[in-house]
This record gives structure tokens, C-alpha cells and sequence, in this order.
């Protein structure tokens, strides 16, 4: 390729056709590169205020800060109390009188009288029921039921009391029988004990005798045995 510029439309001159195409060229460059896009695809902005609350954060100072204020006057209220007597002097020597205390006594006064009279009318009053009359109509009435009664009257209570007799009776020879038996039962046993020891005592006595049979039959057998060997001895001796 020639080493000039080539232009696309035919120019006077090459060099300063160059310099004009290279210009456009650079600044078609630049709109393309500052271009803005027709559809924003950039993420939403971020407010501060909807993730920070300042107010609530503002609220929350005032209010530590007048607790810390409160706390620090009680405090120094109850530094002052104690150090001097304090500022209010709470003593009161007044004795509390009532004010109608006359006419409360008055009434209870006529309260009781009245109650009083009352009583009085009530005590001296006599009854219109005779209870000695009622008394005595029901003794009849009784008489008449056991006069009718098929079981005379009381019979269940005595038999019941009978029947716990016999029980009561039952047990005590019951325990009594128990008693024997267990004042029995040791006898017996201490009896086999002794029986067992007796035996013991004839088995080690039958164990001696046969342990002292057979200590005395071995010397003989020993003897036996000493006078068979020098028999030979002494038959050889005659044959030589």
C-alpha cells in the first residue's frame, strides 16, 4: 500500500483531508463514548433517612438524657437528706379528735337500750308449743311401733355388738394359737441341733478309731514284709 494518505473523496489536498477526517473520527468518538442510553438500568438511589432514624435516634438521646438528669437531682436530694435533717419537717403532734364522737356514743346508747327491751319482751313471752306434750306423743307412738314391729326394737345393734364379740373372740384364739406354735418351733429346731451335733461328734470319733486301726496295722505289715526278704537270705545260705 502507497505510504500517502488515501482519502474516500477525491481532495485537493491529502494532508489536510487527513487532518479534517481524523478530527471528525475523534469527535464522533467522543459522542459515542458520552452518549446517554434511553432506558436507565442503574439501581435506585439510597435515602439515608429511610434507613437511618435520625428522629428516633434524637428521641432516644432527650429521653437517657433527662432520666440521667432526673437520677442526678434524686440524687442530690438524698445526698442533702443526709447530710443535714432535710428541708421538711415531717412531726406532727396533733392527737386526732373526733367530732361527733357525743352523738355516736348517743346512738350506741339508744342501739343498746332498744336491744335490751327487746330481749326483755322476748324472755317473758311464753310459748305456744308444749315440746313436754310433743315428748310425750312420741314416747306413744314409739310404744305403738313396737307393739306392730315384727323384730323388737334395738335388735340390729345387739346383734352386731354379738357378732364382734365372736370375732373379736376368733382372733384372740388365733393369736394364741400363733403363739404356740412359735414358742414350739424354736425347741424343734434347737433339738436338731443338738442332734446334729451329736452326730458330728460320733462321725469324728468313728474317724479316730479307723486312723488309729491303720496305724497299728501297718507296723505288722512292715514286719511282714522284713521277715519274707530274710527267709531267701537263708536258704541261700543253706544251699551254699
Amino acid at each position: 500500500m502507497h505510504r500517502a494518505y488515501q482519502p474516500i473523496t477525491p481532495a485537493g489536498n491529502k494532508l489536510l483531508q487527513q487532518k479534517w477526517d481524523d478530527k471528525y473520527y475523534n469527535e464522533h468518538r467522543d459522542l459515542v463514548r458520552t452518549a446517554k442510553p434511553m432506558v436507565d438500568t442503574k439501581a435506585p438511589r439510597t435515602y439515608v433517612h429511610m434507613h437511618m432514624k435520625l428522629r428516633k435516634l434524637q428521641l432516644e438521646e432527650e429521653r437517657l438524657a433527662t432520666i440521667e438528669r432526673d437520677n442526678r437531682i434524686l440524687l442530690e436530694k438524698m445526698s442533702h437528706i443526709m447530710r443535714t435533717r432535710g428541708r421538711v419537717d415531717n412531726r406532727n403532734e396533733y392527737e386526732h379528735h373526733s367530732l361527733n364522737r357525743e352523738k355516736r356514743q348517743r346512738e350506741l346508747m339508744r342501739i343498746t337500750k332498744e336491744n335490751q327491751e327487746i330481749l326483755k319482751r322476748i324472755m317473758k313471752r311464753e310459748p305456744e308449743y308444749d315440746h313436754a306434750k310433743w315428748q310425750r306423743d312420741w314416747e306413744k307412738n314409739e310404744q305403738f311401733m313396737d307393739n306392730i314391729a315384727r323384730y323388737p326394737k334395738g335388735w340390729y345393734d345387739e346383734w352386731k355388738t354379738e357378732e364382734d364379740k365372736k370375732r373379736q373372740k376368733s382372733r384372740e384364739t388365733s393369736r394364741q394359737s400363733t403363739r404356740r406354735s412359735s414358742e414350739q418351733t424354736p425347741r424343734k429346731k434347737s433339738r436338731t441341733k443338738s442332734e446334729r451335733k451329736d452326730s458330728a461328734q460320733s462321725e469324728d470319733r468313728k474317724e479316730d478309731d479307723a486312723k488309729q486301726t491303720d496305724q497299728s496295722e501297718k507296723p505288722k505289715e512292715e514286719e511282714g514284709a522284713a521277715g519274707g526278704e530274710e527267709e531267701p537270705k537263708k536258704v541261700e545260705e543253706e544251699a551254699e
